[in-house]
């Protein structure tokens, strides 16, 4: 019995021992895995910062996102090569090569090297919109095409008078002007009657001349363009600031509409007096300008609008303006558009001129 109850006391004394073994066993191996918990509690943090990193990269692109619209308005503004021009996608890029762009206040532009057809700047050059007086660029072509007398003198009636915005004019009715003086004040001082008496005068009338009108924008690829009257009144005479730039290259090649419309006065006798009348862009009397063709328009429609072509390091350049409001935004524009051109491309336009074999 005694043995038998020192086996037993034994047997727990080992038991027991065991237990506190195993325990303590159990704890040391517990350590390691509690230094790893350890390190992975002080590792949430870190963890946990992942998430506001991500946030932070978020934010990130979540401000690229709305830089993108003024990406966008530099792309559309920034300077392209005709070769490169997917590269107008890219505005950061064409921006940090050319440098600062002009900030111009007209909404749509277009400004391109004639000879060569590169787009040196742009702005919503696509855009359809009315065109006011730039409309009589295309009258005087049509006038001069059919090849009537100049010296046929021609007189202002009622039908000449602007009965769509209740414009006045300095021709009263009655006054009677050679062709060849009223094709000069219309595109010289953008008279309004004298652009109606030349369209009423042409063989067929006034519809057979907006017929003309439309037929001769469609030959010259004006895909754009559309006419309803000779004198720009009506806002239904839209175009696009690319194809005015084809426009006003068109218009260049006859020497009439280069000299009347950079004139900078004509004086006509208007019933037994001298008129003077001068020309709407102020620029072609400047010294610093070299203008060969040039026309304004105005209507609340489409906002003040310049077309020109200049020459800048003996390159001829198209400049074409759209939908300014102030009253002296166009030129302010135009000046602007200049001033960059002579900055930042001298070695561009050196290039074509040599290329052109100028």
């Amino acid at each position: 019995m005694k043995l038998r109850f020192l086996g037993a006391v034994f047997a727990a004394l080992f038991a027991l021992q065991t237990g506190v073994v195993g325990a303590a066993s159990t704890s040391a191996s517990s350590a390691p895995a509690s230094k790893h918990a350890a390190a992975k509690s002080s590792a949430k943090p870190k963890v946990a910062a992942k998430p506001s990193a991500k946030r932070a990269v978020t934010k990130k692109k979540a401000g690229a996102k709305a830089k993108k619209p003024a990406a966008v308005r530099a792309a559309a503004k920034k300077t392209i090569t005709a070769p490169a021009a997917a590269a107008l996608d890219h505005g950061k890029e064409g921006a940090d090569s050319a440098g600062a762009l002009p900030e111009l206040g007209s909404s749509a532009f277009y400004v391109v090297n004639q000879n060569t057809g590169e787009v040196l700047l742009e702005r919503n050059g696509g855009a359809v919109l009315p065109i006011a007086s730039i409309t009589k660029l295309m009258t005087a072509m049509v006038v001069l095409d059919a090849g009537q007398s100049l010296s046929e003198r021609l007189s202002i009636t009622g039908d000449d008078i602007d009965h769509l915005k209740g414009t006045g004019s300095r021709l009263s009715l009655g006054t009677a002007l050679t062709r060849e003086e009223m094709l000069n004040l219309a595109l010289m001082s953008s008279e309004n009657r004298a652009a109606s008496a030349l369209a009423r005068n042409y063989p067929g009338g006034e519809h057979a001349f907006i017929e003309a009108m439309n037929v001769k924008a469609r030959l010259l690829g004006l895909w754009s363009t559309r006419f309803h009257d000779s004198t720009g009144l009506n806002p239904a005479n839209v175009s696009s600031p690319r194809d005015l730039a084809r426009l006003v290259s068109a218009a260049s090649s006859y020497a009439l509409i280069r000299e009347f419309s950079t004139a900078p006065e004509r004086y006509v006798a208007v019933r037994g007096h001298s008129m003077r009348f001068g020309n709407t862009n102020a620029l072609v009397k400047s010294p610093e300008w070299a203008i060969s063709v040039s026309k304004t328009g105005y209507i609340s429609e489409a906002g003040r609008c310049l077309v020109m072509q200049t020459w800048l390091n003996q390159q001829p350049v198209v400049m074409v303006l759209m939908d300014s409001a102030g009253r002296y935004t166009r030129t302010a524009d135009a000046k602007r558009v200049r001033k960059w051109l002579e900055q930042m491309l001298p070695q561009r336009l050196a290039s074509a001129r040599h290329l052109s074999g100028g």
